[in-house]
């Protein structure tokens, strides 16, 4: 056991140099993308009280939320394990914003489980939401953004793909099942699995329209040319269903003309996050690689639990899988300054100047053996008269 005693635990990551100043710098960089793109930056708590915690969006998160006993007053708390909610509470309680509000964050989050196997239980989550608007504009805002923080992040490969709740929600809907059922058809349907919707049907616990109809969804997938069957399959059902259908038309359009490089897919079966997201679905993958690389969608009025429906559209992602994914490159930086223990004023005020200037110092631990190593290329030397730095390879 003893052995064991500095294991961490399972999905649980630590980041040592140089890739956390790697990490770091990615992070800067991102948040100043998001200013540029008029994205005011939050910082959500790491623990809240569980009703605010999972109110509203967060329900989807409750068996993700590791949960304890506030020691002060005996209500439940439960450490984040996404900052979507938080961001609809923040935005509903502390900002009140009128019109549009556009916020970012970049934060730990703490999960139960991994979302895949082998996958991270402590992401550090990245992401952006627009609320205020429902107009498709502000989705190709949020999705545009979430391309240019892959894109930043070396990840030039990646294609979207596209969803709409509304046509499955619509869909049971119109098949008049129990409620105590709906549950086992949306496993069904997020795995695609065509023999378990048939046995479904063959027990008479869906009728064969609806068995019909959910076949149908199942195989609506692929390249944008797939909404064309998904109209001859599905148009005139319900309103609902047509006005998605239309949302998704548009948004390829949109996304044709302001990001031709980028391969599009239509998967009208994928409903992650089904139970608070409203509209439009999207996820960004890399080819090979089983796991989103970014993930969004609208959630319209989940602000409604807090006291102040609004529209709002967002997306995020791990920065952690981003910068082990991508080709992110932060600006080369010099290497550092070696310079002499000691406490002479003007080796003092030389130190000084050169770290205010930008430059690594790094000054020799006395009586120590502290070599210079790969990471300083310099030394600063008294050299007829004045402290100076010199290349080490011109050292006298």
């Amino acid at each position: 056991m003893q052995s064991n005693r500095w294991l961490l635990p399972e999905g649980v990551q630590e980041m040592v140099p140089p890739e956390s100043w790697r990490l770091e710098a990615a992070r800067r960089q991102l948040l100043d993308l998001y200013w540029r793109w008029g994205y005011d930056l939050i910082r959500p708590p790491l623990i809240e009280y569980l009703d605010s915690l999972l109110t509203g969006a967060g329900h989807e998160l409750d068996l993700q939320t590791f949960k304890l006993t506030d020691q002060l007053n005996g209500r439940m708390m439960g450490v984040r394990s996404d900052m979507t909610t938080q961001a609809t509470r923040i935005d509903a309680h502390r900002l009140q914003a009128v019109g549009p509000a556009r916020y970012c964050y970049i934060g730990s989050i703490l999960r139960t489980r991994p979302e895949e196997p082998g996958g991270s239980r402590s992401p550090l989550q990245v992401g952006a939401e627009k609320f205020g608007d429902a107009h498709i504009d502000s989705d190709l805002e949020i999705v545009s953004l979430m391309l240019e923080t892959l894109t930043l992040m070396g990840i030039d490969n990646a294609c979207l793909d596209l969803g709409h709740v509304a046509i499955y929600r619509r869909l049971v809907a119109h098949a008049d099942m129990p409620a105590d059922l709906e549950p086992q058809l949306f496993d069904v349907i997020q795995r695609k699995s065509r023999p378990d919707l048939d046995s479904m049907a063959a027990a008479g616990r869906i009728d064969a329209q609806s068995h019909t109809r959910f076949q149908q969804l199942i195989e609506l997938n692929g390249e944008p040319g797939v909404l064309a069957q998904a109209r001859d399959a599905l148009a005139g059902i319900d309103a609902e269903i047509d006005a998605a259908l239309e949302r998704l038309g548009e948004m390829i359009d949109l996304l044709a003309t302001h990001y031709p490089q980028v391969p599009l897919f239509l998967d009208l079966a994928e409903l992650r996050g089904y139970r608070y997201k409203t509209g439009l679905l999207y996820a960004a993958f890399a080819p090979g690689l089983g796991r989103e690389l970014a993930r969004g969608g609208r959630y319209d009025d989940v602000g409604a639990t807090f006291g102040r429906p609004r529209p709002a559209t967002g997306f995020s992602a791990d920065l952690n899988l981003l910068a082990a994914l991508g080709r992110f490159d932060p600006e080369t930086r010099r290497g550092g300054i070696h310079a002499p223990p000691g406490s002479d004023p003007e080796l003092l005020a030389s130190v000084r100047r050169l770290r205010s200037a930008g430059e690594r110092v790094i000054v020799a631990t006395p009586g120590a053996n502290d070599p210079l190593g790969d990471d300083c290329d310099r030394v600063l030397e008294f050299i007829d008269g004045r402290w100076d730095v010199r290349p080490l390879e011109t050292k006298v």
